[in-house]
Protein backbone atom coordinates (compact mmCIF):
# COMPACT_ATOMS: atom_id res chain seq x y z
CA UNK A 1 0.00 0.00 0.00
CA UNK A 2 0.61 3.48 -0.79
CA UNK A 3 2.22 6.21 1.84
CA UNK A 4 0.96 9.10 0.70
CA UNK A 5 2.28 12.94 2.03
CA UNK A 6 -0.12 14.24 4.91
CA UNK A 7 -0.54 17.63 3.05
CA UNK A 8 -1.96 15.68 -0.20
CA UNK A 9 -4.42 14.11 1.47
CA UNK A 10 -6.08 17.04 3.10
CA UNK A 11 -9.35 19.16 2.17
CA UNK A 12 -10.55 22.39 2.59
CA UNK A 13 -11.44 22.25 6.52
CA UNK A 14 -7.87 20.28 7.37
CA UNK A 15 -4.96 20.86 8.44
CA UNK A 16 -1.53 19.14 9.49
CA UNK A 17 -0.38 20.25 12.68
CA UNK A 18 2.50 18.25 15.15
CA UNK A 19 0.43 16.36 17.35
CA UNK A 20 -0.17 17.05 21.03
CA UNK A 21 1.08 14.36 24.04
CA UNK A 22 -1.48 11.55 23.74
CA UNK A 23 -4.50 11.20 26.22
CA UNK A 24 -2.88 7.49 26.86
CA UNK A 25 -5.22 4.85 28.22
CA UNK A 26 -3.50 1.35 29.64
CA UNK A 27 -1.32 -0.30 27.48
CA UNK A 28 -0.55 2.81 25.11
CA UNK A 29 2.90 4.59 25.20
CA UNK A 30 3.40 8.06 25.14
CA UNK A 31 5.11 9.57 22.06
CA UNK A 32 4.95 12.36 19.74
CA UNK A 33 4.55 11.06 15.98
CA UNK A 34 5.81 13.09 13.74
CA UNK A 35 2.43 14.72 12.55
CA UNK A 36 -1.48 14.36 12.84
CA UNK A 37 -4.85 14.52 10.96
CA UNK A 38 -6.76 17.42 12.54
CA UNK A 39 -9.31 19.38 11.95
CA UNK A 40 -7.80 22.65 13.92
CA UNK A 41 -4.76 23.88 14.20
CA UNK A 42 -4.28 23.71 18.51
CA UNK A 43 -4.76 20.83 20.80
CA UNK A 44 -7.32 21.48 23.82
CA UNK A 45 -6.71 22.37 27.63
CA UNK A 46 -9.83 20.97 29.24
CA UNK A 47 -9.54 18.25 31.51
CA UNK A 48 -6.74 15.28 29.98
CA UNK A 49 -5.97 17.88 27.54
CA UNK A 50 -2.52 19.41 26.53
CA UNK A 51 -0.94 20.50 29.94
CA UNK A 52 1.74 22.61 27.68
CA UNK A 53 -1.49 24.58 26.87
CA UNK A 54 -3.29 25.00 30.27
CA UNK A 55 -3.64 29.10 30.28
CA UNK A 56 -5.39 28.45 26.86
CA UNK A 57 -9.54 28.88 26.50
CA UNK A 58 -10.54 25.69 27.73
CA UNK A 59 -11.89 23.53 24.46
CA UNK A 60 -13.84 20.73 25.63
CA UNK A 61 -12.28 17.42 23.88
CA UNK A 62 -12.78 13.12 24.17
CA UNK A 63 -10.90 10.55 23.36
CA UNK A 64 -12.21 6.73 23.03
CA UNK A 65 -10.34 5.69 25.97
CA UNK A 66 -11.81 8.56 28.28
CA UNK A 67 -15.34 7.67 26.34
CA UNK A 68 -14.69 4.51 27.41
CA UNK A 69 -14.40 5.24 31.09
CA UNK A 70 -17.45 6.86 31.28
CA UNK A 71 -19.54 4.13 29.56
CA UNK A 72 -17.62 1.24 32.18
CA UNK A 73 -18.25 3.91 35.31
CA UNK A 74 -18.54 7.49 35.37
CA UNK A 75 -16.66 7.64 38.57
CA UNK A 76 -13.68 5.55 37.31
CA UNK A 77 -14.31 8.78 34.63
CA UNK A 78 -14.15 10.92 37.61
CA UNK A 79 -11.09 9.49 39.37
CA UNK A 80 -8.86 9.78 35.66
CA UNK A 81 -9.78 12.91 34.62
CA UNK A 82 -11.31 15.11 37.14
CA UNK A 83 -9.05 14.25 40.08
CA UNK A 84 -6.08 12.62 38.10
CA UNK A 85 -5.46 9.82 40.52
CA UNK A 86 -2.39 7.84 39.59
CA UNK A 87 -2.53 3.76 39.08
CA UNK A 88 -0.16 1.46 40.32
CA UNK A 89 1.57 0.27 36.59
CA UNK A 90 -0.06 -3.86 36.00
CA UNK A 91 1.76 -6.56 34.08
CA UNK A 92 -0.98 -6.58 31.66
CA UNK A 93 -1.01 -2.97 31.03
CA UNK A 94 2.84 -3.22 30.40
CA UNK A 95 3.00 -5.81 28.54
CA UNK A 96 0.26 -4.11 26.15
CA UNK A 97 2.40 -1.17 26.11
CA UNK A 98 5.54 -3.25 24.95
CA UNK A 99 3.98 -5.25 22.22
CA UNK A 100 2.70 -2.14 20.95
CA UNK A 101 5.73 -0.61 20.65
CA UNK A 102 7.48 -4.00 19.02
CA UNK A 103 4.76 -4.25 16.41
CA UNK A 104 5.15 -0.53 15.62
CA UNK A 105 9.02 -0.56 15.61
CA UNK A 106 8.57 -3.63 13.28
CA UNK A 107 7.73 -1.40 10.21
CA UNK A 108 11.28 0.79 10.38
CA UNK A 109 12.69 -2.54 9.26
CA UNK A 110 12.97 -2.90 5.76
CA UNK A 111 9.50 -5.70 4.38
CA UNK A 112 12.10 -8.26 3.89
CA UNK A 113 13.54 -7.80 7.69
CA UNK A 114 9.90 -7.89 9.49
CA UNK A 115 10.03 -12.12 10.74
CA UNK A 116 9.31 -13.35 13.81
CA UNK A 117 13.05 -13.19 15.05
CA UNK A 118 13.51 -9.43 14.31
CA UNK A 119 10.53 -9.24 16.58
CA UNK A 120 11.68 -10.72 19.49
CA UNK A 121 14.72 -8.89 19.11
CA UNK A 122 12.85 -5.57 19.36
CA UNK A 123 12.10 -7.07 22.88
CA UNK A 124 14.47 -5.82 25.19
CA UNK A 125 15.57 -2.63 23.42
CA UNK A 126 12.02 -1.42 23.58
CA UNK A 127 11.27 -2.52 27.23
CA UNK A 128 14.86 -0.40 28.43
CA UNK A 129 13.24 2.44 26.58
CA UNK A 130 9.69 1.83 28.05
CA UNK A 131 12.10 1.50 31.35
CA UNK A 132 13.48 4.47 30.96
CA UNK A 133 10.57 6.50 30.63
CA UNK A 134 8.72 4.85 33.33
CA UNK A 135 11.11 3.77 36.03
CA UNK A 136 8.05 2.70 37.78
CA UNK A 137 7.95 -0.50 35.33
CA UNK A 138 11.38 -1.76 36.70
CA UNK A 139 8.94 -2.78 40.21
CA UNK A 140 6.33 -4.99 38.40
CA UNK A 141 7.86 -8.19 39.08
CA UNK A 142 9.06 -7.51 42.67
CA UNK A 143 8.03 -10.41 45.52
CA UNK A 144 6.90 -9.28 48.77
CA UNK A 145 10.67 -8.48 50.09
CA UNK A 146 11.17 -5.79 47.35
CA UNK A 147 13.24 -8.63 45.28
CA UNK A 148 12.72 -9.57 41.84
CA UNK A 149 10.93 -12.54 41.02
CA UNK A 150 12.56 -13.88 37.93
CA UNK A 151 10.31 -16.80 37.36
CA UNK A 152 7.49 -14.10 36.82
CA UNK A 153 9.43 -11.75 35.09
CA UNK A 154 10.42 -14.81 32.58
CA UNK A 155 6.40 -15.44 32.42
CA UNK A 156 5.93 -12.29 31.42
CA UNK A 157 8.00 -12.07 29.02
CA UNK A 158 6.65 -15.72 27.28
CA UNK A 159 3.38 -14.15 26.96
CA UNK A 160 4.92 -11.11 25.62
CA UNK A 161 6.76 -13.73 22.63
CA UNK A 162 3.24 -15.86 22.37
CA UNK A 163 1.77 -12.31 21.45
CA UNK A 164 4.11 -11.86 18.85
CA UNK A 165 4.30 -15.09 17.11
CA UNK A 166 0.38 -15.02 17.13
CA UNK A 167 0.52 -11.58 15.18
CA UNK A 168 2.37 -13.30 12.70
CA UNK A 169 0.05 -15.62 12.09
CA UNK A 170 -2.85 -13.75 11.18
CA UNK A 171 -0.96 -10.67 8.77
CA UNK A 172 2.31 -11.13 7.36
CA UNK A 173 3.96 -7.69 7.67
CA UNK A 174 6.25 -7.78 4.75
CA UNK A 175 3.40 -7.54 2.67
CA UNK A 176 2.08 -4.08 4.44
CA UNK A 177 3.24 -0.59 4.04
CA UNK A 178 1.53 1.67 6.83
CA UNK A 179 1.03 4.58 6.03
CA UNK A 180 1.27 6.10 10.04
CA UNK A 181 1.78 4.31 13.10
CA UNK A 182 0.52 5.60 16.24
CA UNK A 183 -1.38 8.94 14.34
CA UNK A 184 -3.14 11.29 16.23
CA UNK A 185 -5.98 12.47 15.05
CA UNK A 186 -8.36 15.68 15.66
CA UNK A 187 -11.57 16.65 14.69
CA UNK A 188 -14.12 19.29 15.80
CA UNK A 189 -17.75 18.59 15.82
CA UNK A 190 -20.52 21.24 15.07
CA UNK A 191 -21.22 21.04 18.36
CA UNK A 192 -18.02 22.62 19.67
CA UNK A 193 -16.70 19.15 20.96
CA UNK A 194 -13.40 17.74 19.66
CA UNK A 195 -12.95 14.44 18.93
CA UNK A 196 -9.14 13.35 19.52
CA UNK A 197 -7.37 9.88 19.51
CA UNK A 198 -4.17 7.99 18.74
CA UNK A 199 -4.55 5.22 16.05
CA UNK A 200 -2.55 1.87 16.24
CA UNK A 201 -1.38 1.52 12.58
CA UNK A 202 -3.51 3.64 9.27
CA UNK A 203 -3.12 1.69 6.22
CA UNK A 204 -4.02 3.79 3.00
CA UNK A 205 -3.81 2.00 -0.49
CA UNK A 206 -3.38 3.97 -3.31
CA UNK A 207 -6.74 4.88 -4.40
CA UNK A 208 -7.21 6.18 -0.91
CA UNK A 209 -9.11 3.78 0.93
CA UNK A 210 -8.22 3.22 4.36
CA UNK A 211 -8.30 0.67 6.84
CA UNK A 212 -8.04 1.57 10.74
CA UNK A 213 -5.98 -1.25 12.24
CA UNK A 214 -6.07 -1.78 16.04
CA UNK A 215 -3.93 -4.49 18.26
CA UNK A 216 -5.63 -5.77 21.05
CA UNK A 217 -3.74 -7.61 23.80
CA UNK A 218 -6.77 -9.33 25.32
CA UNK A 219 -8.74 -12.43 23.96
CA UNK A 220 -11.84 -10.87 21.02
CA UNK A 221 -15.25 -10.57 23.05
CA UNK A 222 -18.47 -12.61 23.12
CA UNK A 223 -20.80 -11.56 20.23
CA UNK A 224 -22.77 -9.59 22.70
CA UNK A 225 -20.10 -7.50 23.63
CA UNK A 226 -18.79 -7.11 20.43
CA UNK A 227 -20.57 -3.96 19.18
CA UNK A 228 -19.04 -2.31 22.60
CA UNK A 229 -15.48 -3.11 21.24
CA UNK A 230 -16.04 -1.78 17.79
CA UNK A 231 -16.95 1.56 19.60
CA UNK A 232 -13.54 2.94 19.73
CA UNK A 233 -13.09 1.92 16.10
CA UNK A 234 -16.29 3.90 15.05
CA UNK A 235 -14.63 7.03 17.22
CA UNK A 236 -11.61 6.64 14.86
CA UNK A 237 -13.50 6.61 11.83
CA UNK A 238 -15.95 9.66 12.95
CA UNK A 239 -12.75 11.26 13.41
CA UNK A 240 -11.02 10.96 10.54
CA UNK A 241 -13.93 11.54 8.44
CA UNK A 242 -14.93 14.32 9.72
CA UNK A 243 -11.12 15.93 9.59
CA UNK A 244 -10.42 14.55 6.11
CA UNK A 245 -14.18 13.82 4.47
CA UNK A 246 -13.83 10.24 3.77
CA UNK A 247 -15.31 7.38 5.23
CA UNK A 248 -12.45 4.60 6.21
CA UNK A 249 -13.14 1.20 4.14
CA UNK A 250 -12.62 -1.29 6.63
CA UNK A 251 -11.44 -1.57 10.53
CA UNK A 252 -9.72 -3.86 12.08
CA UNK A 253 -8.94 -4.95 15.40
CA UNK A 254 -6.33 -7.75 16.00
CA UNK A 255 -6.38 -9.60 18.95
CA UNK A 256 -3.43 -11.23 20.21
CA UNK A 257 -4.54 -12.79 23.19
CA UNK A 258 -6.57 -15.76 21.39
CA UNK A 259 -5.51 -15.06 17.33
CA UNK A 260 -8.88 -13.49 15.95
CA UNK A 261 -9.47 -10.60 13.70
CA UNK A 262 -12.74 -9.04 13.65
CA UNK A 263 -12.95 -6.41 10.67
CA UNK A 264 -16.07 -3.92 10.23
CA UNK A 265 -17.20 -1.87 7.16
CA UNK A 266 -18.43 1.66 8.15
CA UNK A 267 -20.40 3.90 5.79
CA UNK A 268 -22.11 7.24 6.38
CA UNK A 269 -25.24 6.03 8.58
CA UNK A 270 -22.97 4.23 10.69
CA UNK A 271 -20.72 7.15 11.30
CA UNK A 272 -23.51 9.81 12.07
CA UNK A 273 -25.23 7.12 14.16
CA UNK A 274 -22.35 7.65 16.27
CA UNK A 275 -21.87 11.04 16.25
CA UNK A 276 -24.99 10.87 17.87
CA UNK A 277 -24.37 8.73 20.63
CA UNK A 278 -20.82 10.31 21.01
CA UNK A 279 -22.43 14.40 21.50
CA UNK A 280 -24.97 12.29 23.70
CA UNK A 281 -22.25 10.73 26.08
CA UNK A 282 -20.42 14.16 26.55
CA UNK A 283 -23.68 15.79 27.03
CA UNK A 284 -24.10 13.13 29.74
CA UNK A 285 -20.18 13.76 31.09
CA UNK A 286 -21.11 17.25 31.69
CA UNK A 287 -24.26 17.23 33.46
CA UNK A 288 -22.47 14.91 35.61
CA UNK A 289 -20.24 17.51 35.92
CA UNK A 290 -22.04 20.25 36.81
CA UNK A 291 -24.19 18.38 39.28
CA UNK A 292 -21.22 16.94 40.83
CA UNK A 293 -22.62 13.45 40.45
CA UNK A 294 -20.04 11.01 39.47
CA UNK A 295 -22.08 7.52 40.43
CA UNK A 296 -19.92 4.04 40.33
CA UNK A 297 -21.44 1.50 38.11
CA UNK A 298 -20.43 -1.83 39.85
CA UNK A 299 -18.96 -4.44 37.65
CA UNK A 300 -16.54 -7.12 36.40
CA UNK A 301 -14.20 -4.06 35.81
CA UNK A 302 -13.83 -3.51 39.59
CA UNK A 303 -11.58 -6.50 39.85
CA UNK A 304 -8.90 -4.41 37.96
CA UNK A 305 -9.89 -1.40 39.17
CA UNK A 306 -7.16 0.75 41.27
CA UNK A 307 -9.49 3.04 43.00
CA UNK A 308 -11.72 0.34 44.95
CA UNK A 309 -10.21 1.65 48.65
CA UNK A 310 -11.83 4.99 47.86
CA UNK A 311 -14.87 3.58 45.89
CA UNK A 312 -18.24 3.88 47.68
CA UNK A 313 -19.21 0.34 46.37
CA UNK A 314 -16.25 -1.05 48.46
CA UNK A 315 -17.08 0.85 51.41
CA UNK A 316 -14.77 3.46 50.60
CA UNK A 317 -14.94 7.68 50.28
CA UNK A 318 -13.83 9.52 47.56
CA UNK A 319 -11.52 12.33 48.02
CA UNK A 320 -13.77 16.11 47.32
CA UNK A 321 -14.27 17.10 44.06
CA UNK A 322 -11.70 19.81 43.17
CA UNK A 323 -13.96 23.02 42.81
CA UNK A 324 -15.37 24.95 39.86
CA UNK A 325 -17.50 27.46 39.45
CA UNK A 326 -20.61 26.90 40.34
CA UNK A 327 -23.10 26.46 37.59
CA UNK A 328 -26.81 25.63 37.44
CA UNK A 329 -27.43 22.04 37.70
CA UNK A 330 -28.29 20.36 34.00
CA UNK A 331 -31.85 18.44 34.03
CA UNK A 332 -32.07 14.52 33.38
CA UNK A 333 -33.21 13.14 29.79
CA UNK A 334 -36.66 13.88 29.57
CA UNK A 335 -37.40 9.75 29.41
CA UNK A 336 -35.06 9.35 31.99
CA UNK A 337 -33.10 6.93 30.27
CA UNK A 338 -29.22 6.52 29.49
CA UNK A 339 -28.56 8.77 26.61
CA UNK A 340 -25.86 6.02 25.38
Amino acid sequence: MASPNLRDMGDDIATVTEAAEPDTGAGKPARRPPGSFAAAPAPDASPGGDPRTADAPSRPSLSPSRAGDFLTCPLLYRFRVIDRLPEPPSPAAARGTLVHAVLERLFDKPAAERTPPAAHSLVQPQWSRLLEAEPELAGLFEDDKGHDDEAQRSAWLAEVATMLDRYFTLEDPRRIEPAHRELCVEADLSTGLRLRGYIDRLDVAPDGEMRIVDYKTGGSPPAEFEARALFQMRFYALTLWRAQGRVPKLLQLIYLGNGEIVSYEPDEADLLATERKVVALWQAIERARVNRDWRPRPGRICDWCAHQAICPTFGGTPPPIPDEPVRPALPEPRDGSSPV
